[in-house]
């Protein structure tokens, strides 16, 4: 358990970057909007249901990347080139900038800027006694197994991938997500935002 200063300090730093954060990337938050509800039907945001800190649900918020209902078509996890992807779906999660809208839920204290990714139910009944302790932090944009799957849909590909990603990546997930569970601090946290970033740039000139 860590001290009342490290959770305060932690709380007002997500705070601070989360209205920073929207302020400089507003422009495109609004153009992705626009784009994401002229170009196929439904929504903008997506809103499905996460396990959050300690195990209580919430709705994360994404900018909407596949049709309306896509659960009811698919599993939880996405191919390569899905068929439930909208016609801009791929390219906002190639880059994460489907993740954009999630600063909601940092401001409403659902989040963090850094914890493990938020999972669905599915996934986290699964969670042995010793993995439960993931959920003892709350979830977060980025950890060190968001980093190492930065390209999650490509290492998926096409065939069988909600077995494949049960059975090879959510194991390996898991072990980072401990990792940042049980050695988490202030200057990890700054570690990981720095390696997240350089990650993305990196990613945007491939």
């Amino acid at each position: 358990m860590k001290p009342t200063s490290h959770i305060i300090i932690k709380r007002i730093f997500d705070i601070v970057f989360s209205f920073l954060a929207v302020y400089f990337v507003l422009l495109i938050l609004i153009i992705i909007a626009i784009v994401v509800k002229f170009t196929s039907k439904g929504p903008i945001f997506y809103r499905g249901w996460r396990t959050g800190l300690y195990g209580k649900p919430f709705r994360i918020y994404k900018f909407r990347t596949m049709v309306i209902d896509a659960e009811k078509i698919g599993g939880p996890s996405t191919a390569l080139d899905d068929r439930r992807l909208t016609i801009i779906g791929k390219f906002l999660r190639k880059y994460k900038l489907d993740e954009l809208p999630q600063f909601i839920n940092i401001l409403k204290g659902e989040m963090s800027i850094v914890g493990p990714r938020p999972q669905v139910k599915t996934y986290t009944d699964l969670y042995t006694d010793e993995e439960r302790v993931i959920l003892s932090v709350k979830p977060g944009l980025s950890d060190f197994a968001s980093i190492k799957f930065i390209n999650l849909d490509s290492v998926l590909g096409n065939n069988d991938v909600d077995n494949k990603y049960i059975n090879e990546i959510e194991p390996e997930k898991n072990i980072l997500r401990l990792k940042y569970a049980r050695n988490h601090s202030l200057s990890v946290d700054m570690k990981i935002i720095l390696e997240t970033i350089r990650v993305l740039i990196f990613k945007g000139w491939q």
